[in-house]
């Protein structure tokens, strides 16, 4: 385990209306507010989006298994914001419920708000985290 500290900055709160992409969004609300490194709660509801639920085997590098929101579903879960070169990259892991259907992963493409969804985003300030390809995995991952 790798681990460093930090202190909270700002406390942003941003709300999602109906339609907007939210991953995008808070892509462009990092980039705008110099979001460097953060911790973020969102709750709401999702109307589309794609998400991963795992890897197909335990090998690697991991082939994801994808599943795809095509009505709305409630939201919840949390997420990071660190940086990646020049963009921020959102890592945000939730959950995706319809009546007695819940589904959880990982949001990464085409996350479409349905009526509101309200995010809270705790900056971290005083740290060197970011993200960088990891050769193994191939994947862009958290670096200390």
């Amino acid at each position: 385990m790798k681990y460093t500290t930090g202190e909270i900055g700002r406390v942003i709160i941003a709300r999602f209306d109906d339609g907007d992409n939210v991953l995008q969004g808070l892509i462009d609300l990092a980039k705008k507010e110099n979001i460097r490194a953060g911790a973020f709660h969102m709750v709401g509801a999702l109307k589309g989006g794609r998400f991963v639920v795992g890897p197909k085997t335990d090998e690697m590098p991991p082939v994801p298994e994808w599943r795809e929101l095509t009505e709305s579903h409630e939201t919840y879960g949390f997420g990071t914001i660190f940086w990646h070169g020049e963009d921020p990259k959102i890592h945000f892991h939730g959950s995706y419920g319809k009546f007695d259907s819940v589904k959880v992963g990982c949001l990464r493409e085409a996350s479409e708000t349905f009526m509101l969804l309200e995010v809270v985003i705790f900056e971290i300030r005083g740290v060197t985290a970011k993200r960088e390809l990891d050769e193994v995995s191939r994947m862009v991952l958290l670096k200390l």
